[in-house]
């Protein structure tokens, strides 16, 4: 079972878990979340993430399953990635875009043998349905074989830290040392069926398959990786955001992202201010990072303050503060070399509070 409703909002199966272990829950996207625990802050989760292994609740985000023999030419319209060559059961993390080449939320999709595997943001959880929805009818009036169905009965865990892989083969009783990062199999946890990917949004080794929000929030902070709703959003395009993923056209918007990539185009807001004061640029994402003991934000700025140790100034509760540019991730993430590249997205350039 996901979850269950209640009224306003909705709970997810492990609802009475959190609750057991003294949780403090909060709203989310339209669901009741642990925020925190009678014994351990988020402060706490976030480094014992660093350290060991956590769990995460993620059963409040957005699952769905391509099928049909047109599912890659479907997708491959509503997104900027190349699917049909990717080998089963392998993942990547991607972009819808819209007809003005903005993001409309990022995903993670990976190849399943008879289908597409998608998890995208549950605060976009409605609008991404309704999209899929469309476009799954506009292709199908064309005579299209696609179909987009959303599973509701599974839950989502994530376990994410050093620690998760050897956590994770006590439940499934095989080693897993030889399973790649962004990529997914059918496993048995303790003889019950599941659908583990080893991939996260922490920046550490983890497999998706319960932590407090805050925690998780800092945590892909402190990895360089983007919040939908804060870092990118629909106005937000892929090449703004450097988060391109595809050279080729034919998805949604295209036409705006490839000439953004051939201008090199960039998006200027006001916030973030020059050493003379100058206002070159916003925040849009900014925690205290435990792993660090500073503070840290993402900003989009001006190009030619971009670079590493420009120095700048910004306005945090009417405070003007020193800040320093510096290269993404503000923590470096666990991920294999080749990889790297691919799945830390060396965005937006954050100040780095002083």
């Amino acid at each position: 079972m996901r979850f269950m409703s209640t009224g306003a909002t909705q709970r997810s199966a492990l609802y009475d878990l959190h609750k057991k272990h003294g949780a403090t829950f909060g709203p989310f996207a339209g669901w009741d979340m642990p925020l925190l625990y009678a014994d351990q802050g988020a402060l706490d989760s976030h480094l014992h993430t660093r350290k060991h292994a956590s769990i995460f609740d993620v059963s409040h985000m957005l699952q769905t399953r391509v099928v049909g023999k047109d599912r890659h030419k479907f997708l491959e319209h509503l997104v900027v990635a190349d699917l049909k060559e990717l080998p089963v059961g392998g993942s990547t993390l991607s972009l819808f875009t819209n007809e003005n080449g903005g993001i409309e939320d990022d995903t993670i999709i990976t190849q399943q043998k008879d289908s597409l595997y998608v998890v995208s943001n549950a605060g976009c959880a409605d609008k991404d349905w309704a999209h899929l929805q469309k476009y799954a009818k506009i292709f199908q009036d064309k005579g299209a074989d696609v179909e987009v169905l959303k599973i509701e009965d599974h839950s989502l865990i994530a376990l994410q830290g050093p620690a998760s892989q050897k956590a994770l083969e006590q439940l499934a009783g095989v080693s897993l040392s030889q399973m790649p990062f962004m990529t997914g199999q059918f496993l048995e946890l303790n003889g019950v069926p599941c659908h583990v990917a080893r991939s996260g949004y922490t920046g550490e080794d983890g497999f998706e398959l319960s932590l407090v929000l805050g925690a998780r929030d800092s945590l892909r902070l402190e990895a360089g990786l983007c919040l939908y709703g804060s870092d990118i959003d629909s106005t937000t395009t892929p090449m703004e955001a450097n988060l391109r993923r595809r050279a080729e056209g034919g998805f949604i918007g295209s036409d705006v992202i490839l000439d953004q990539i051939a201008k090199k185009g960039r998006r200027a807001h006001s916030k973030v201010l020059s050493v003379e004061g100058e206002e070159i640029g916003e925040i849009t994402s900014g925690v205290p990072a435990p792993s660090l003991g500073k503070n840290i934000a993402m900003a989009y700025v001006k190009k030619g303050f971009n670079k590493k140790d420009t120095e700048l100034k910004v306005k945090v509760r009417n405070r003007i503060q020193n800040a320093k540019v510096v290269k993404m991730p503000f923590v470096p993430a666990w991920l294999p070399q080749d990889l790297k590249n691919l799945y830390i997205a060396h965005v937006l350039w954050p100040p780095y509070f002083t």
